[in-house]
């Protein structure tokens, strides 16, 4: 496996020349959205300049090309994440999107009153409040896998949380609050033990880890490109044919139909029968350069990238009497995503002093309220590295530390300042 070379990749990536507040930006928000490499900022320019018209259906130049450049795009999202075959691959605007089309076109359909579905108590809101809503129409009862006080589930009490009742399981792989790296083959082979289907949240593994859906076993895989270099506006949702098959669609309109009478319609093939309307056309032709740049950068070289970046952020922090690490301590239970509190100090405050030495951090609970509150904090301060930061960015996240600590007169290793 080749080192990746932060310093290299740091070049692709106009926004990282710019200062913020007079100070080179580092940019540790990677978790909530990454930055756009050159390649797909030309994509998107590209597309609109020479080749922009509506897909499918259309005979003239333009259209067909658009329509090849969108399908083109699938293909690649296909093959990066191991599925056989494309038209498994539903384009949405977000993974949001993507969990809701599961809980309206899956849901609503197949779950009853006394059913169960599983979740974990780490889980982003968009992956918890559509099943609130789906089980308060459809009388469904909602089960929590705890989360243990290190941030990491203990697979005997998700176990306890299944049972012949339980008709879908739904988890995070990787916690995008704290960063922990769930056991999901585990959590999908004890799904698979009681009869159950199983969704995963994979937007934060499906950018910094090898993603395989044919050897993972779920049901249904959901995420972002946005959190993957691409652009925003595009979620996919991949899920096994059959069950897509067996779904009705989501929204009705254009492109989604076979044949449309006064009387009713009938629905097109896979996957368009999900992709209601005009799509993200740019944004998904964009897709792809990221993809294919994430392919070049080799997703092991990634991973072991932000374990190193995170185990450094980590120690440096800790070093520190008054900062609180949340999370898991052993690095191969952790992602690039290192959430933090300083005793005394609101998140906002610490993000504040912060952008004042030009370091973006995210703050807040990270869509993650249950989570928050079960490890009695109302946020966090959230550094997520991707694969352009390096460890200058890391002694950077150090200098802003000592600067809030400063300013807020907190006690350090060195002393009460």
């Amino acid at each position: 496996m080749t080192a990746l070379n932060a310093a290299r990749v740091r070049e692709d990536f106009p926004i990282l020349r710019r200062l913020v507040r007079g100070r080179p930006l580092v940019y540790l928000d990677n978790a909530a959205t990454t930055q756009k490499p050159r390649a797909v900022i030309d994509a998107l320019v590209d597309f609109y300049e020479r080749h922009n018209a509506n897909v499918h259906r259309g005979v003239h130049t333009l259209s067909e090309e658009a329509t090849n450049m969108v399908e083109a795009s699938r293909r690649k999202t296909a093959a990066f994440i191991g599925a056989a075959r494309p038209e498994t691959v539903i384009f949405t605007r977000n993974a949001t999107e993507s969990i809701n089309l599961v809980a309206h076109a899956w849901g609503r359909k197949f779950l009853k009153a006394g059913d169960e579905i599983a979740l974990t108590e780490m889980e982003h809101h968009s992956n918890m409040v559509p099943w609130q809503m789906l089980a308060r129409e459809r009388g469904v009862s909602l089960r929590f896998a705890p989360v243990e006080p290190d941030g990491t589930l203990d697979m005997g009490k998700f176990r306890a949380t299944l049972g012949p009742k339980t008709k879908l399981v739904a988890f995070t792989a990787v916690s995008n609050a704290l960063g922990t790296v769930n056991p999901v083959a585990d959590m999908i082979g004890a799904a698979k033990a009681v009869g159950a289907n199983v969704l995963v949240d994979a937007c934060q593994w499906a950018p910094h880890r090898a993603l395989d859906v044919s050897s993972w076993g779920a049901d249904f895989v959901a995420f972002s490109a946005h959190k993957m270099l691409g652009p925003t506006g595009i979620g996919v949702l991949w899920a096994r044919a059959e069950i897509l098959d067996a779904m009705d669609p989501f929204l009705g309109g254009g492109d989604m139909i076979s044949r449309v009478t006064l009387d009713g319609a009938t629905w097109n093939e896979l996957p368009y029968k999900f992709e209601a309307g005009t799509p993200n056309i740019a944004d998904a032709v964009a897709f792809g350069p990221a993809l294919d740049y994430l392919s070049a950068l080799g997703l092991d070289a990634v991973r072991a990238h932000e374990e190193a970046l995170a185990a450094r952020a980590v120690a440096m922090l800790e070093a520190e009497p008054a900062v609180r690490v949340l999370g898991p301590r052993e690095p191969a239970r952790r992602s690039g995503v290192v959430s933090f509190n300083i005793a005394g100090l609101h998140p906002h405050d610490v993000g504040t002093t912060f952008d004042l030495e030009g370091v973006a951090v995210r703050v807040g609970h990270h869509c993650c309220q249950p989570l928050m509150s079960k490890l009695q904090c109302g946020g966090t301060a959230r550094a997520s590295f991707y694969v352009y930061n390096d460890e200058s960015d890391v002694d950077a996240l150090g200098r802003a530390l000592r600067r809030t600590l400063d300013f807020f007169k907190i006690a350090t290793k060195a002393g009460v300042r």
